[in-house]
């Protein structure tokens, strides 16, 4: 692949967007190359964990204003509309990813990071959706996760300011989980991705379904399906392992 880089360690898939000209800027090619991967990755159950990282100054600076310059309305939507798919496979895949934001983190670039499920960042990184600045608006999904992340206020200042935040503000946001210098980020991103590599397979993937269809159900129907989704554990291969070596005494086996 010419702009996507995938590399295995212990268990542990770190994907690299690969464009460092551009800052990794997402074009339409480097969206079908993401959505590639994706694909391969949903054919197969090998990894529990996938970490998403940007190569040199940038996570992704976001997306190709030299392309879309020449967009006319149909050329956009279709833009906007492979986006859209390419995220909400990440968003929606049978593994936990973890976007490790390098550095700048704009637009795009800022949106799939918020298709991952955890995101954490450099102390060099710079967070924003600045698309009103070109005289546009965030189009692969910006206004609604960022809004359902850290609420309708806080994400219209984002939206509406256009401005750049650092990690640390991002983190004050919740818009990133934690924040680490640049030398680190790769090492704690690896030692969450272990550590979560270490649980069971199918309580991962329920829990993460439940929060996420919990989204679009009100707090008494969202508890209604935790009911549901605790209770359908019980008696798997996986629960029976994980409570017996509780009670054993011992690391479970998964």
């Amino acid at each position: 692949m010419k702009y996507i880089k995938q590399e295995l360690t212990e268990g542990i898939l770190t994907i690299t967007i690969q464009r460092p000209e551009a800052l990794n800027a997402l074009s339409a090619e480097v969206l079908r190359e993401l959505e590639e991967v994706l694909d391969s990755l949903s054919k197969s159950s090998e990894h529990k964990v996938v970490l998403i990282t940007g190569d040199g100054k940038a996570f992704v600076a976001g997306a190709d204003i030299a392309s879309m310059s020449t967009y006319n309305e149909k050329a956009a939507l279709e833009f906007s509309q492979l986006g859209h798919r390419v995220f909400e496979k990440l968003e929606n895949a049978d593994y936990i990813s973890i976007a490790l934001v390098n550095g700048f983190s704009l637009g795009g670039g800022l949106e799939l990071a918020l298709a991952c499920d955890i995101r954490y960042a450099s102390t060099k990184a710079k967070l924003g959706l600045p698309e009103v600045s070109l005289g546009l608006i965030p189009g692969f999904g910006g206004t609604q996760r960022l809004a359902r992340l850290i609420g309708v206020g806080a994400a219209s200042e984002w939206v509406y300011s256009g401005e750049m935040f650092t990690a640390e503000q991002a983190k004050s946001f919740g818009v990133v989980n934690q924040v680490y210098e640049p030398e680190d980020l790769l090492k704690e991103g690896l030692r969450l991705a272990a550590s979560i590599n270490s649980r069971g397979r199918l309580a991962l993937m329920t829990a993460k379904k439940t929060i996420r269809s919990g989204l679009n159900h009100t707090l008494s129907e969202g508890l209604r399906l935790e009911e549901q989704k605790f209770s359908s554990l019980f008696g798997k291969d996986e629960s029976k392992e994980g409570m017996g070596a509780f009670l054993e005494k011992r690391k479970p086996q998964f």
